[in-house]
């Protein structure tokens, strides 16, 4: 008998196109992942992908840091308006944001975030044309559990792909978006499974300690 698990309620932080939201919304509407978006927030009122949740009848929100003193003052808003929502996951879908140690500690266990390279390589921004000036001849996405260290956090999966000799930035990052959506969707099945779990001795798959990052073959 197949063990059946309620619908994963999530809450989405977006700054930008929202591809990411988008692609976990497909997937929900045709019926390949057992999850639900409770809420999408974003930092930006122009964020173009509050108007795919806003299609969908998904609340949105919208919450501008110039509203708040500091970094620690905005964060303790945000958390607010997420745990309205009282979410089983909050996905970063390209939340232009560093996190304060109160938030990421308040959703440990909860918190994931898609960073476009392998990490530990790459962290920060720019990461296509930094992997080009390096030389590398492979490139990817990863999705980790946050925590206090900016991209740090244990990495579940990844995917890769070869760095072409016609490559520059953007076909880079174009390849690796659409590589993104898949591991995305992917990764938070798993989690709504109940097949990855962040415990106190490390990253759980099936009930073992993860060593390293499961591997998604690149489409």
């Amino acid at each position: 008998m197949t063990e059946t698990h309620a619908p994963l309620k999530l809450v989405v932080l977006i700054s930008g196109r929202g591809s990411n939201l988008k692609a976990i919304l497909e997937a929900i509407d045709a019926g390949e992942l057992p999850a639900v978006v409770s809420a999408v927030i974003s930092n930006r009122v122009d964020a173009p992908g509050l108007a795919c949740a806003s299609e969908r009848a998904i609340d949105t929100l919208v919450l501008d840091a110039a509203d708040y003193p500091d970094r620690e003052a905005y964060d303790h808003a945000l958390q607010g308006m997420i745990d309205l929502f009282k979410p089983g996951l909050v996905v970063l879908a390209g939340f232009m944001r560093i996190l304060s140690p109160a938030f990421v500690h308040h959703y440990s266990g909860r918190l994931i975030n898609i960073h476009p390279s392998l990490l530990p390589e790459l962290r920060g921004l720019d990461t296509h044309r930094r992997a080009l000036e390096a030389g590398h001849t492979e490139h990817g996405a990863s999705v980790h559990f946050v925590t206090e260290e900016l991209d740090g956090g244990p990495v579940i999966a990844q995917v890769r792909l070869p760095v072409l000799p016609d490559d520059n930035a953007d076909t880079l990052e174009q390849r690796v978006l659409e590589q993104e959506h898949r591991l995305y969707v992917t990764v938070i099945q798993w989690i709504a499974e109940g097949r990855v779990s962040l415990e106190d001795d490390g990253l759980h798959f099936d009930g073992e300690v993860l060593d390293a990052p499961k591997q998604l073959e690149a489409a």
